[in-house]
């Protein structure tokens, strides 16, 4: 019998790599006898295994290199022999000031990091990790260090490669579902004119945005466009009490569900930044960025600042971050420089019944 004429025939197969996640704590004790180790020389942890090979932390407290002196190094080092492994990974240092520690698994966006390969058959490729990981200068006398102890943790993702699957062809188009637009389209709509339906006059900066949307994201914006006693805005709403980058950033939190863009500040900036931010979200009742701030603010604070975050924390009721502020101070050394500062005569005026919540946490730690 004669094979028929025209005959299609339609195959598929898909291919999904595995991942195995992992994560490691490497806690160095005596932090302060390792000062002066030299350049080129590290502490480093016990190996530990992800995905079925072994691995370890190398840290440099004088860096990895001359040109690199005045900076801590961190690298991740593959200890298992002449393999290859595909992994996504990030290191950081333990703020100790919070309580429960952050943990590595909650790095930001650290699925967007992409992958690097491991290899032990070449000598430059068998370890990754960050030579300028953190200047010395920020860590001597900041949170990363608790009772002369530092604490360096590592979030690990090992891709394991598998042979691709044969799948039913009617599958494959039924199981490609576009990623969700939903934000994306949302973000489209920040400052934008078209169907813009109310404007606030912030100083001399005019907004224009979307009534819907706001009222949407904020019970307090949706009781004064559709409460009972809603306000009367007219073509444009005045903002008294807010700078305008400040309220830029709100909105871009209502229509992104993220933090407005900060690398052009420097550090004080940044930090003053997020004290706005914060306050700007518990004007408006937006809970998520207003957690998001404080923990921010919780990695942010020295010994000039610290005093001016824990003011802040205690008017706008933030006890994770005030706890956090008095820890800190508690386990410096020395106040002077807190004492110092611009924002403790200010802390001294407004919040005077800290110093008692003060002293009872430095007495229950020395009780510990």
């Amino acid at each position: 019998m004669a094979t028929p004429q025209n005959t299609q025939v339609l195959t598929a197969s898909v291919y999904v790599p595995e991942t195995v996640h992992g994560t490691h704590s490497f806690k160095i004790d005596k932090y302060g006898l390792y000062r002066g180790l030299g350049v080129g020389n590290c502490i480093q942890s016990a190996n530990f295994t992800v995905g079925g090979h072994e691995w370890c932390i190398r840290f440099y407290l004088d860096g990895y290199n001359e040109a690199n002196i005045d900076y801590v190094s961190v690298f991740l080092e593959l200890k298992t022999k002449n393999i290859e492994v595909g992994a996504m990974y990030n290191l950081m240092l333990v703020n100790q000031a919070i309580e429960p520690p952050v943990l590595p698994s909650n790095f930001a966006n650290f699925s967007d990091r992409p992958p690097v390969v491991f290899n032990t058959r070449n000598d430059k490729l068998g370890a990754w990790g960050f030579v300028a990981f953190k200047k010395k200068c920020e860590i001597e006398g900041s949170s990363y260090i608790l009772d002369d102890s530092i604490t360096v943790a590592c979030n690990l993702t090992i891709i394991t490669l598998k042979d691709a699957k044969e799948v039913d062809a009617g599958l494959i188009g039924d199981n490609q579902v576009p990623p969700s637009e939903l934000v994306a389209n949302l973000s489209k709509l920040l400052g934008c004119t078209k169907g813009a339906d109310v404007c606030f006059k912030v100083q001399n900066k005019v907004f224009h945005a979307h009534e819907i949307i706001l009222a949407m994201r904020s019970l307090v914006f949706w009781a004064e466009f559709y409460g009972p006693m809603r306000f009367k805005h007219g073509n444009i709403k005045n903002i008294e009490d807010m700078q305008p980058g400040v309220f830029r950033g709100l909105l871009h939190f209502i229509y992104t569900d993220s933090l407005p863009p900060m690398k052009d500040l420097n550090a004080g900036g940044y930090e003053e930044m997020l004290r706005h931010l914060l306050v700007a979200a518990d004007k408006y009742a937006m809970k998520r960025m207003k957690s998001i701030c404080k923990g921010k603010l919780c990695q942010r604070f020295d010994q000039e600042t610290v005093a001016t975050t824990l003011a802040l924390a205690v008017q706008y009721n933030c006890s994770i971050l005030k706890d956090a502020c008095i820890k800190f101070i508690n386990t410096l050394s020395n106040v002077d420089g807190v004492v110092a500062s611009k924002g403790y005569q200010h802390l001294k005026r407004a919040c005077p019944t800290i110093f008692v919540d003060m002293w009872e946490m430095a007495t229950k730690a020395r009780k510990v």
